[in-house]
């Protein structure tokens, strides 16, 4: 009888990218997806260590798995950044859980589900650095349309509210040519988005030899790749912003018009307590430079609220910088201490009452500018790349998002006539005087009739493109040559 997993994932996109490597290796083990927990055979926990309560979120499900397990037959395996940070402390808290496995070594996993079942007892696995670039592995992507694609792992920057590099160690690089061979494999696939991951996108390649592989040169190697419509990038740091990737963004045909830009606090006193690197000044230079070279470019941007340390004073300046960036969206965050952190134990440890009232006034500012700048869209045409076939609420609604990154919804076009090609179909226009049948992974462009602070509503489709026939499958997509130098590939299954 076929064995069925349940995935769940906590956290940010790399998280996603990696669980989509792990469903790839359990399926290539012969399981298969389950359709829930009642379902499932093995559900994997894929934890983060960065988001509030992450701790308590993951053994509170793990109490509810133990429910589960005891009454009937459930094999539960942990990674992740919160496993990798707890390491032996899981099976101590949770002695009912299987297998436990670190950030390092997502290859492990069948081989510790292996030796779980035949020597019955639980297994962990933690190494101190990456053996294999989850690139490597294979995939089962969560989108057919649109894929992760990590450039890097691992981070060297000491941000002393962030625990990231402790969990996914010191940066590493693919090489250009494996990162456009994967991307040009997923667009032959049927692949129109792609998003670059890494921990800190803009400093790519600096570890590798003679540095001669950075972040504009993939860039523009990129810009060649054969049916690839849209290509984005998260996350970058402010000080490692140069002129060479500003010239790049505006030179690379399928980048979008949007970029993630973290300012997390307005104030220099608080960026030089966080060691972020670099100033608002030149914050608010590179926004410039970068509104200068990309006509129509959006920004999000993350921010912390009440970092110890902060005053009424440091506050204002936030709120001054987010006034003159003008921001399409933010992520804002209320600080809480992330244990194993440097800023956990600084003094000055603001009142949470007060970050509390600080926050919701960030939260009214930010609000207003967004609506601002989504009101300055109405009546103008916008591309969407449809990412919902109807809304749960409303089957007379679908959704997509603009290369702006800004989330659209328009009216489901009526069914189709006669001679028109039914749902699922690939044709690219419709018949004359009929409607086709959009689905999700086309393109279709619509007029902005209304706007709202975090979303657009669009009128009827003008034009639709619809997405062309894959070509092979987007998690077959090979990543040649995807270790390091030096680095001692490790075998998938023992």
């Amino acid at each position: 009888m076929t064995q069925r997993y349940l995935i769940r994932t906590f956290g940010c996109q790399m998280n996603q990218h990696d669980s989509e490597r792990l469903a790839g290796l359990l399926e290539a083990e012969g399981l298969e997806p389950a359709a829930g927990l009642d379902d499932a055979d093995l559900v994997v926990l894929n934890t983060c260590a960065v988001r509030e309560n992450a701790d308590n979120k993951l053994y509170g499900t793990l109490g509810h798995l133990a429910t589960t397990k005891a009454s009937r037959g459930l094999t539960i395996a942990v990674g992740g950044c919160l496993a990798q940070k707890d390491q032996g402390r899981v099976l101590e808290r949770a002695p009912w859980v299987d297998v436990v496995f670190g950030t390092h070594n997502l290859h492990s996993l069948p081989v510790l589900l292996r030796r779980a079942r035949d020597q019955g007892t639980a297994q962990a696995e933690f190494f101190d650095e990456m053996q294999r670039f989850p690139s490597a592995l294979p995939a089962r992507r969560a989108s057919d349309w649109s894929a992760w694609v990590a450039i890097s792992v691992g981070c060297n920057n000491t941000c002393t509210f962030c625990i990231v590099p402790k969990l996914r160690g010191k940066e590493r690089s693919r090489q250009v040519g494996d990162v456009v061979a994967e991307v040009q494999a997923l667009a032959d696939a049927g692949v129109l988005e792609v998003s670059l991951l890494g921990q800190n996108v803009n400093s790519y390649g600096t570890d590798l030899p003679g540095h001669r592989q950075l972040f504009g040169d993939l860039l523009r190697a990129l810009d060649g790749v054969e049916g690839l419509e849209r290509l984005r990038f998260t996350s970058p740091n402010p000080k490692d912003f140069r002129d060479d990737v500003v010239e790049a963004m505006a030179a690379c045909r399928p980048l979008c018009e949007h970029v993630h830009f973290p300012l997390q606090s307005g104030s220099d006193r608080i960026l030089r307590l966080m060691r972020r690197g670099y100033r608002r000044r030149r914050y608010l230079e590179i926004l410039a430079s970068l509104r200068a070279a990309i006509g129509g470019v959006a920004f999000s941007t993350d921010i912390i609220v009440g970092f110890p340390g902060e005053t009424e004073a440091d506050f204002a300046g936030t709120l001054e910088v987010v006034e003159q960036a003008r921001f399409d969206s933010a992520f804002t965050f209320q600080y809480s201490p992330r244990p194993g952190t440097e800023a956990a134990s600084m003094p000055g440890q603001v009142p949470p009452e007060v970050v509390r009232d600080r926050f919701q006034r960030l939260l009214e500012l930010q609000e207003r500018i967004s609506l601002e700048a989504n009101r300055a869209l109405v009546g103008t045409e916008v591309e969407l790349l449809v990412e919902q076939a109807a809304s749960r609420t409303d089957p007379t609604r679908m959704s997509g998002r603009t290369r702006t990154n800004k989330l659209c919804h328009f009216p489901a076009p009526p069914a189709p006539g006669p001679g028109v090609p039914p749902a699922g179909s690939r044709a690219s226009e419709p018949a004359a005087g009929t409607a086709a049948t959009v689905a999700p992974g086309d393109l279709v462009s619509v007029r902005v009739e209304q706007a709202a602070p975090h979303h657009l509503v669009g009128g009827v489709v003008l034009r639709h493109r619809a997405r062309p026939p894959a070509g092979g499958s987007c998690a077959a997509a090979p990543a040649p040559r995807p270790l390091p130098a030096g680095a001692v590939p490790l075998p998938l299954v023992g």
